[in-house]
């Protein structure tokens, strides 16, 4: 494309006047991200018809990866790096006067996902490119992202996220490629020479258009680079549909209207309110129109092998991300079935052998239940295969364990009118993997116990990773040269080797630079924070960090807890000697999820207080940042000196956000669950910050309680202080209702997620935080061995492991 700065300036202008009609100095810098992403995309392009042209020729296994989240957050500036032209485009666009990150801005968030299982997806989709393993990802073309969230007098408010309102220019619509996705209707059965067929008639149709986004995959010293695909599917109306709609009637317009409105709904919304009957029925609408949308076209491409669907295992992996996509169990059934004429145990074969599930929670709310008339009635030809998969398991079930019909009861997959998806997830894969060694035990052992010792061979774990390149290069530039310039280059495709800085953790010229590297990124966030809301940052306190989502067992509310403590320390004893601190929140909370919500409301409203008090403000501030995304994360995670990572133990499954803050050298105040206890494994109490109760401790209390919240309120006077100023007018309150929910969830709730149990505990750590900080040679030591510790936590670990375990592919030779 070209090779050198001055290459890309003759390059860039050129397109810049044959495709604006513009000079130089008329373009905005919406104008340089069009052309500069547009540039990138055609060139990308050959690559990427190569990548596939080669992945047909070699007949090379493929594995696809089935998610309703793919959280990808601006790709200009990472498929730069990725393509090698990061600096040859940054030094010639300095040169015309203008700023890359500037242009960055340009780019909106992709509006694909929300949290960690949409990030991780998107950092397995980088690594399998990058890697050079044929793995593509295929979800929904979300018109809108889950929302766009401003903070108005400390509320969450949600506004709509148009973030398709310039368009996406890594896009391709392949209009060519569209599949039929069929609803409703009734089954009509007939039987010719013994068999029996099935005809859904009657069904409603949308079209599935698909939109491909190149992933592309890291060059480094390699001649070109591997190209795989996200394919993003969107409804539109069927024209013969929407006719027959229409009628010869004119009442039927609106018929017409309606069916039109219901198809363009199926992709207008990431995660629709399923608070009521109609968002349900919207949100499982989604589900099968990933799957069968996505199944459509995966078969598609099989069928050009011209190859017996008895070798689609051999040829073709799909993966379920969570349960959500769980319909492709019984649709590759009906498809093998009805449609290729395979008997049920054949085709019941082909389907466990293609199929495996990542679980990525025990918390029953999140293990999904649908009704089973629901079901019937939007997709009745797959009903009916769930009930014969349920029958038949059930029958297996009772004839293994006979005189345990509480056993079979518990693992149906369909029971008391509902179908359990994570049931039939298990049943009809090959691999059922968690995301981090505790949480996968805890499967084992506690909420998937008894399908592990039905099918122990199927159980195993992969410990979540994040991709090096976005979290690390791209997002701390200058740690990353850093780092190269002290141990080479090669731990950038080979990242466990990041433990060479070990030998650098102590000495003074490497800490120092470190230091003036934490503290640029620090100066950057509180120029944005200064910027958006007016407020100065003091960049000499600990920057402690807590951006995830919002969620109870996430406790966010711990933290703030803690926040109120340390304001009512300082105003008792002005003259206390504390270091300067810095809480910083980032988080979104479900619009539905009135407690989350009321914590946003709790946390912006401390951070009113505090950050307005001459007495303290030197010495505490607090900032919620509104809106967190990925290219705000980027900002942050950086700066962090401080990681928390405070859940309930036994509840997160693994956590990523920990890894990404541990790679860039910020300490964690964790509890020993997920992924921190494999960080902890390797950093030791020396590094980490590790308080609360264990999950074995909480598992306990959940079991046999003995449990009492209010004893704890009652006989610890710091904790009475705070959980009473959120039901008294006065430091924080305004009215005595305005935080009652938070209050009656810790009392008279008795605290579910054991916050007051483990504040004690917690408020230790953080006086050992202090006085670590207060050292900064042995807190650079620290920092530096969370860096180099992190390699392990890199998703091309995980995609590696994934691809030689649970997939059986290998990379491509190009």
């Amino acid at each position: 494309m070209f090779k050198n700065k001055e290459e890309f300036k003759q390059i860039f202008q050129n397109n810049v006047v044959s495709k604006l009609g513009k000079p130089l100095n008329e373009v905005s810098n919406e104008d340089v991200y069009t052309i500069l992403s547009r540039m990138l995309r055609e060139f990308a392009g050959k690559e990427w018809a190569a990548t596939n042209r080669e992945l047909r020729q070699d007949q090379e296994k493929q594995v696809y990866y089935l998610s309703l989240e793919f959280l990808i957050g601006r790709l200009l500036g990472n498929n730069l790096l990725n393509m090698g032209l990061l600096k040859i485009v940054k030094e010639g666009l300095d040169d015309l006067g203008i700023s890359l990150g500037d242009i960055e801005e340009e780019e909106a968030d992709a509006g694909l996902g929300n949290g960690g299982l949409g990030r991780l997806a998107a950092c397995f989709l980088d690594s399998l490119a990058s890697l050079g393993y044929a793995g593509h990802g295929c979800g929904i073309r979300y018109q809108y992202g889950l929302f766009e969230q401003k903070i108005v007098d400390g509320n969450q408010v949600e506004l709509p996220d148009d973030w398709l309102q310039k368009g996406f220019e890594w896009e391709v619509r392949r209009a060519d490629r569209k599949v039929e996705v069929r609803f409703g209707g009734h089954v009509e059965t007939r039987e010719e020479d013994g068999e029996l067929y099935f005809t859904t008639r009657d069904y409603e149709a949308v079209w599935a258009v698909p939109y491909d986004v190149p992933v592309i995959g890291y060059k480094g010293s390699n001649p070109d680079y591997h190209i795989n695909t996200l394919r993003l599917w969107s409804a539109e109306p069927v024209r013969e549909m929407a006719n027959r709609n229409m009628g010869n009637g004119g009442g039927n317009y609106y018929n017409y209207l309606n069916y039109n409105r219901s198809v363009e709904s199926i992709s207008e919304f990431l995660y629709p309110d399923d608070s009521h009957y109609e968002g349900r029925l919207l949100r499982l609408k989604q589900q099968y129109f990933l799957c069968s949308a996505g199944l459509q076209s995966i078969l598609r491409t099989y069928d050009k092998l011209n190859l017996s669907y008895d070798h689609l295992p051999d040829q073709i992996a799909i993966h379920i991300n969570d349960t959500h996509p769980t319909l492709v169990i019984p649709e590759l059934m009906r498809i093998l079935m009805d449609e290729k004429g395979y008997g049920w145990e054949t085709a019941w074969d082909i389907t466990c052998r293609t199929v495996s599930y990542t679980n990525h929670t025990i918390l029953s709310e999140a293990l999904e239940r649908w009704p089973a008339q629901m079901i019937r009635e939007l997709m009745p030809r797959v009903y009916m295969i769930i009930e014969e998969i349920n029958t038949r398991f059930c029958k297996m079930l009772m004839d293994k364990y006979p005189n345990d019909p509480d056993r079979v009861a518990h693992m149906a997959i369909i029971y008391d009118d509902q179908v359990k998806m994570a049931h039939l997830a298990i049943a009809g894969s090959h691999s059922v993997n968690g995301v981090a060694a505790l949480h996968t035990d805890i499967l084992k052992e506690r909420e998937m116990r008894n399908f592990y010792e039905l099918y122990p061979q199927r159980f195993n774990n992969k410990t979540n990773g994040i991709t090096h390149r976005r979290w690390l290069m791209h997002a701390n530039p200058e740690l990353c040269d850093l780092i190269s310039d002290s141990i080479g280059s090669r731990w950038i495709t080979h990242p466990q080797e990041l433990v060479g800085i070990l030998k650098y953790s102590e000495d003074a010229g490497f800490q120092e630079k470190a230091a003036a590297i934490k503290q640029h990124n620090k100066q950057h966030l509180a120029s944005y924070i200064e910027q958006k809301y007016g407020t100065v940052v003091n960049t000499d306190s600990i920057f402690d960090v807590q951006v995830k989502r919002l969620h109870a067992y996430k406790r966010q509310f711990l933290n703030i807890l803690h926040v109120m403590y340390l304001y009512n320390q300082l105003k008792s004893m002005p003259s206390h000697d504390m270091v300067p601190r810095t809480f910083i929140f980032g988080a979104k909370a479900a619009p539905g999820y009135y407690l989350a919500k009321s914590t946003i409301k709790l946390i912006n409203t401390v951070a009113n207080v505090v950050n307005n008090d001459p007495d303290v403000k030197d010495k505490l501030n607090v900032f919620f940042l509104e809106n967190y995304s990925v290219s705000l994360a980027e900002k942050i995670i950086p700066a962090a000196d401080v990681s928390e990572q405070i859940s309930t133990a036994s509840k997160e499954a693994s956590g990523t956000g920990n890894m990404k803050l541990m790679m860039n050298g910020a300490l964690t105040i964790g509890t020993m669950d997920g992924a921190n206890v494999e960080m902890h494994e390797m950093l030791g109490d020396a590094n980490m910050f590790i308080f609360g109760l264990n999950a074995d401790q909480v598992m306990n209390y959940y079991q046999h309680g003995g449990y009492n919240a209010r004893d704890i309120y009652n006989s610890d006077p710091r904790i009475k202080e705070v959980v009473d100023q959120l039901v008294t007018p006065g430091a924080f309150a305004q009215n005595s209702y305005e935080f009652d929910s938070l209050y009656r969830s810790l009392l008279d709730g008795n605290d579910e997620y054991f916050m007051l149990k483990d504040f004690d505990s917690y408020a230790e750590s953080h006086v050992q935080i202090e006085a670590a900080y207060r050292n900064q040679k042995d807190w650079l030591k620290k920092s530096i061995h969370n860096i180099a510790h992190s390699g392990k936590f890199s998703s091309d670990r995980t995609i590696g492991q994934y691809a030689s375990e649970i997939w059986k592919i290998h990379p491509v030779n190009k």
